[in-house]
């Protein structure tokens, strides 16, 4: 299980929204490319990225700023935000992304799930994004009519090899992860799932331990880090040391 440190980009800065809405943003750099340097230097194996601007317009919008990212650092990226095409998908893959993240149009676009994965197999990533058990789309703004579980059985059938799930309702509020959503995803299907929303502390991290090892790939977490709740370095060590 991987400690994967979240940035998500708006307006060409480091931020971070509370439950996804952008008129609760904080910011906390003016120089992305640095922030990914600084996680990559205190041992992070892979990072995450946003697209915030993007996932907003449904295309992408910090589009050099990923470039510059890719050639500053040696560890792998998995990106996501306004993913809307597979033609956008070809681009980021050959910038040197390791894996795209599908979000809204996994709800509203499945043949784009199912060409994407046709031509990049594991490399293509399904962020499922929930309010209250339901999918939440464009952003978050919207929340459609499909239970986040069965649209994570769904993308399973289209070939589908690893989701990120997110609860909207917890992400950026530090109140803790919604693990009972994350194992249901973790017994209910046979994907490989990256969890987020809501980590606060290692004690967080350790409740992830409970769970299945063998199909939980990482954590994802986001403002704990830039608060300074979460030491990066010690998480890594207590979490991903205990797997060595």
């Amino acid at each position: 299980m991987l400690i994967i440190p979240a940035i998500d980009l708006k307006d060409g800065r480091c931020v971070r929204l509370t439950q996804g809405r952008f008129d609760k943003e904080q910011i906390f750099s003016d120089d992305p490319v640095e922030v990914a340097q600084i996680w990559q230097k205190k041992g992070a194996k892979r990072l995450h990225v946003v697209d915030l601007d993007g996932a907003f317009h449904g295309e992408p919008k910090n589009i050099d700023i990923v470039k510059q990212m890719v050639k500053s650092i040696d560890i792998p990226i998995q990106l996501g935000g306004g993913i809307r095409d597979i033609e956008t998908i070809e681009k980021y893959i050959s910038l040197g992304i390791d894996w795209v993240i599908i979000g809204t149009s996994a709800v509203i676009d499945t043949s784009l799930v199912e060409k994407a994965v046709s031509k990049y197999s594991d490399q293509i990533i399904v962020g499922i994004d929930t309010r209250d058990g339901m999918a939440a789309i464009k952003g978050w703004l919207e929340v459609s009519e499909l239970k986040g579980i069965n649209l994570a059985l769904k993308m399973q059938d289209l070939g589908v090899k690893r989701i990120i799930y997110t609860d909207v309702t917890r992400d950026g509020m530090l109140t803790g992860p919604n693990i009972e959503n994350i194992s249901e995803i973790l017994d209910k299907t046979k994907v490989n799932v990256i969890a987020s929303g809501g980590i606060a502390s290692i004690e967080d991290l350790l409740e992830f331990k409970k769970l299945d090892q063998k199909r939980l790939e990482g954590v994802i977490v986001g403002k704990a880090l830039y608060l300074d709740k979460i030491d990066l370095e010690e998480a890594i060590e207590v979490i991903e040391g205990e797997q060595k």
